[in-house]
């Protein structure tokens, strides 16, 4: 996963995906200080979730907003945050194409041609 506005060190090898949920009624403000030439920083909005890339070592803040100010509540460290990605099953190409044609309402003979076929 590339991260289009704050991309890790070019030099970084080993990243991961993390995933951040604010379980919280307040607004917070993420941001990773730890790792050199590198800026991250993210506004989550109570109950949004957040994917993103770092690196093992990278710890994560979290602030909690109050009016005018940010009080820093919690560090995490990202290994905790690691998403760890199943095997996804083989999908058959053709069976796709079906079911792309069944979601855009296409009825035409070829189209049911193409849905009854195993």
């Amino acid at each position: 996963m590339a991260q289009v506005f704050d991309p890790l060190p070019s030099d970084s090898v080993q990243s991961m995906v993390c995933c951040y949920v604010n379980a919280t009624s307040r607004i917070q403000v993420v941001r990773v200080t730890n790792i050199p030439n590198w800026y991250f920083e993210r506004v989550v909005f109570p109950g949004q979730r957040l994917v993103f890339e770092a690196l093992p070592e990278a710890l994560l803040e979290v602030h909690c907003g109050m009016m005018a100010s940010a009080i820093l509540s919690d560090t995490i460290p990202c290994e905790s945050l690691r998403v760890f990605e199943e095997a996804s099953p083989r999908v058959d190409p053709a069976a796709q194409q079906r079911v792309e044609h069944l979601n855009e309402g296409l009825t035409t003979t070829t189209t049911e041609a193409l849905i009854a076929s195993p």
